[in-house]
């Protein structure tokens, strides 16, 4: 029977909490920091996109990795030198206001060496815990992950009313440190397997896409989570324009911790009972419920009805995200998990790509053609693809591929 390492989970949960915080400290104050500069919802995309490109193409070659070399040691790597973009950036504005390019250069270094990280973080998982653990783990991850809304958007308000982003770009190099720190001491305490294939990257990336393409509900799973990743990436990138509209950056710092804490509520939950059956459902409702409350979130100009909409939608993702992690992984073997989770991420984030660089353009161009404020166009965006996420979200429950990955599990036979 596998040996329970959760203290070490924690361990290492820990420090990936410190950097999602030091982490939305940048990604909140650079936001800020563009719009105010540019105008422009597409300023913002733009940044966006560049943060996210390299972690897309690079998945798939770092999930490889995971597999060949110490997963702990690529997650230290990718943590400390992803700083070196962050460090770029501040040092441009320590010599004088940094352009849009500046940004965007830094934003991309710091990217490409992060991309080493989420192959690596989730193949550990599967490294020091036992299946009857996955679920827990799953939502202390989403709790984690929640820190960079929850948390970092209020600090990050807070602050630019006293200071400038140059602050919040110093904490976030800081974090990088501690979080090297505890990924190290984990190391330590975990063997590390020698790989026994000598195989091409070419083969071992085709070992990972047979593991999927052979498990035809795994691979529409992750052809549906696309989609999936489109409609939340609109919603992600156009929030914030939208309240800036209406607000200045210290409300919406308040309003994205506030609903962030729907994420903390979820999380939480999970992190301490877990989800223990009805899988595909939860991932169904959870999904419909979230494209519900994007459509609210777009649909009014009222901060408060905006706030208990955000509540709602990041309350739903920990759910979501829970069902998804749970059905790929038990559906995976633990030798194959790094290679798989590199094509996972590539396939299921595209959408994200064509969020971030096709919703910003849409807003300005909405708000020209219909003389409205591109806040006003941003929420017009968000409100479609909350209809066309529910719209998804339900269809999930009649492709039978999908519901066999966890019907299987009580007996059924490998189709």
């Amino acid at each position: 029977m596998k040996k329970s390492n959760f203290r070490k989970f924690i361990l290492l949960w820990m420090g990936q909490l410190i950097s999602a915080i030091g982490g939305g400290l940048t990604s909140f104050g650079l936001g800020v920091y563009v719009f105010e500069k540019t105008g422009s919802a597409a300023g913002m995309a733009l940044v966006t996109l560049l943060g996210f490109l390299p972690t897309l193409l690079l998945s798939v070659p770092a999930g490889v990795l995971a597999d060949r070399y110490d997963r702990r040691l690529l997650m230290m790597l990718g943590d400390g030198f992803s700083g070196i973009g962050v460090l770029y950036i501040l040092v441009c504005m320590m010599r004088g206001e940094a352009s849009l390019i500046h940004i965007c250069i830094g934003v991309f270094i710091s990217a490409v060496f992060s991309s080493l990280l989420d192959p690596a973080y989730k193949a550990t998982v599967s490294d020091l815990l036992t299946e009857d653990e996955y679920s827990k783990a799953s939502g202390l991850i989403s709790l984690a992950g929640s820190a960079r809304y929850l948390v970092s958007p209020v600090i990050a308000g807070i602050l630019l009313s006293v200071s400038d982003v140059k602050l919040l770009l110093v904490i976030d190099i800081c974090t990088f440190i501690l979080t090297v720190i505890s990924t190290f001491a984990v190391k330590k305490g975990i063997k590390t397997e020698k790989t026994l294939e000598q195989i091409s990257f070419k083969e071992s990336m085709k070992g990972g896409w047979n593991a999927i393409s052979k498990k035809r509900g795994v691979l529409l799973l992750v052809m549906v989570s696309s989609l999936l990743t489109l409609f939340i990436g609109v919603f992600q990138i156009l929030a914030e324009p939208l309240i800036l509209s209406i607000a200045d950056a210290k409300t919406l710092g308040i309003a994205e911790t506030i609903c962030a804490s729907g994420m903390l509520v979820s999380s939480l939950y999970l992190g301490i009972r877990g989800i223990h059956g009805g899988y595909v459902k939860v991932l169904s409702l959870s999904l419909a419920l979230a494209g519900v409350c994007i459509l609210g979130f777009g649909i009014l100009e009222s901060i408060v009805f905006i706030t208990l909409s955000g509540f709602g939608f990041f309350m739903m993702l920990p759910f979501a995200n829970n069902c998804l992690d749970f059905l790929v992984r038990t559906n995976t073997p633990v030798e194959l998990q790094g290679r798989v989770w590199g094509i996972v991420g590539f396939m299921s984030q595209i959408g994200y790509v064509i969020a971030y660089g096709c919703s910003g353009i849409l807003a300005d161009w909405i708000a020209k053609c219909g003389g409205i404020s591109v806040g006003r166009g941003a929420g017009m965006v968000i409100s479609f693809a909350g209809v066309a996420l529910v719209i998804v979200s339900v269809s999930i429950l009649f492709v039978k591929e999908i519901r066999f990955l966890e019907e299987k599990r009580s007996g059924g036979e490998e189709r």
